[in-house]
């Protein structure tokens, strides 16, 4: 009789058992994990599967039909084999043409498109494909190759889709993203991904200021789009960072208001309006800190103001420290740099500085970058023309405007109007790499320049 209890006790617990796991796993109106009470009076909510409830059909439907293929050809002299001639006969200039593709994104309905520079570089015919299969004939509006972007016109009988402009100030690490573009011919190919980084930096002269996005980016997307969930345009797909030329984690976006500013230059203006602050300095981190004998780890530290800018004449000087621009934190130079792009000669930014401990605001208002000089031990330097491109057959440089002091002053009338080509190996692209390379000069310390004087001659001199 024991026995007998002790088998229909086990078979009764087993029973229990068997009940309680099927209320609990099977039964749709048994309490759920994120039910679950945990402890007296306390329940824990848990939110699962965020990433498989993301829905980008709308935004990739909306994307897709905005985004355009572009064909750039061009035509070039093939050098003539002066042998071949002799044996088989004159046969005239011959000319190689070479196709290059990419992408674009219309940006009104009668037919602006924006791209990269590099995708268009060098065209003598522009051809562009939407998503529609219809091709149009392109012309070239204008270009910014510092940030690598160019405008492109199509003339439409009809209305055209186009992308809306989101603010990349408002996007966050983390946010989901879609890569839109033709990656290796493939038109119309959508890849999602996340937001990796903003402002970074991969230019020596820190004026660009990328998107990083981990949405994946071949050969082909360059000039397409990068749209959040809504389906607005926060970015122009650039480049990837690769050992092998494709994809392989990371890829970079011009951020959509930088890239907003320069397309409504170039139809207002033709050209793009740059106002700069007219500071040079380093972005702070813990070596930097050290150096300068400051406690801030983040900001951009002020090692010069230059002269006739915006900034001295608000009464910036050495030693400020910028925390912020308008309602944007400053925690690098690509932070500043990415800000003040979106700006043009004139607008007016609040700086907010520390100064020996103290918060202060200072209203300045941005100068021309054409119009700025920068004085280096007696150095007066400034970008250079479009005159002096032409003279000496170059597309970059910085001319030595006057010399007033230091070791060079002695040959100023041998130096005034040369152009600075490079400084210690780096490209002297314009005042702002040279003021960027030549503030991280310590005292004393030499700096040897390659330069073209007036009359032509490539001479290299170092000066401290």
């Amino acid at each position: 009789m024991k026995r007998l209890s002790s088998l229909f006790l086990v078979s009764l617990l087993s029973g229990a058992t068997t009940l309680g796991a099927y209320k609990l796993f099977f039964d749709p109106s048994a309490p759920t994990d994120s039910q679950l009470s945990i402890a007296p009076n306390y329940t824990r909510n848990v939110s699962l599967g965020a990433a498989e409830n993301s829905d980008f059909t709308a935004a990739a439907e909306s994307a897709v039909h905005s985004v355009v293929h572009v064909k750039n050809v061009s035509v070039s002299k093939i050098p003539t084999n002066p042998l071949m001639e002799f044996f088989y006969g004159y046969r005239g200039d011959q000319q190689q043409t070479q196709v290059g593709t990419g992408s674009g994104v219309i940006i009104t309905q009668d037919g602006y498109i924006v791209t990269n520079n590099h995708v268009i570089q060098n065209a003598t015919d522009l051809e562009v494909t939407l998503n529609n299969n219809k091709t149009y004939k392109a012309k070239l509006v204008g270009t910014d190759s510092k940030m690598d972007i160019a405008l492109l016109k199509i003339d439409s009988d009809e209305k055209l889709p186009y992308a809306t402009f989101g603010n990349s100030d408002n996007i966050k690490v983390g946010e989901w993203v879609l890569a839109v573009g033709n990656p290796y011919n493939l038109t119309s190919t959508v890849t999602a991904g996340i937001v990796s980084a903003k402002a970074r930096n991969l230019a020596n002269n820190g004026i660009q200021s990328f998107i990083q996005t981990d949405a994946a980016v071949n050969p082909g997307n360059s000039g397409g789009a990068l749209v959040n969930t809504r389906g607005e345009l926060i970015g122009i797909n650039t480049m990837i960072s690769s050992v092998t030329g494709s994809y392989v984690g990371y890829s970079f976006a011009v951020p959509s208001n930088i890239t907003r500013k320069i397309v409504e230059d170039l139809m207002e203006y033709g050209n793009v309006q740059r106002g700069v602050l007219g500071v040079e300095g380093a972005e702070l981190n813990s070596t930097a800190s050290k150096e300068f004998g400051v406690k801030l780890t983040q900001g951009f530290y002020v090692t010069a103001v230059s002269k006739k800018s915006g900034a001295e004449k608000a009464g910036l000087r050495k030693g400020d420290i910028i925390v912020q621009l308008d309602n944007q934190p400053i925690n690098s130079y690509a932070d500043m740099s990415s800000y003040v792009n979106t700006k043009r000669p004139n607008d007016i930014v609040i700086a907010g500085i520390i100064r020996e401990g103290s918060r202060k605001d200072i209203k300045i208002e941005l100068t021309k970058r054409e119009l700025l000089n920068y004085d280096f031990n007696g150095l007066e330097l400034e970008d250079i023309g479009a005159a002096e491109k032409k003279m000496f057959n170059i597309n970059y440089g910085v001319k030595i405007k006057d010399i007033t002091s230091g070791n060079l002053l002695k040959y100023a009338n041998d130096l005034k109007g040369s152009i600075i080509l490079n400084i210690d190996g780096a490209k002297a692209t314009d005042i702002e790499t040279v003021s960027q390379a030549l503030s991280r000069k310590g005292e004393g310390q030499s700096v040897r320049m390659e330069l073209i004087t007036r009359k032509g001659a490539l001479v290299q001199v170092i000066t401290q």
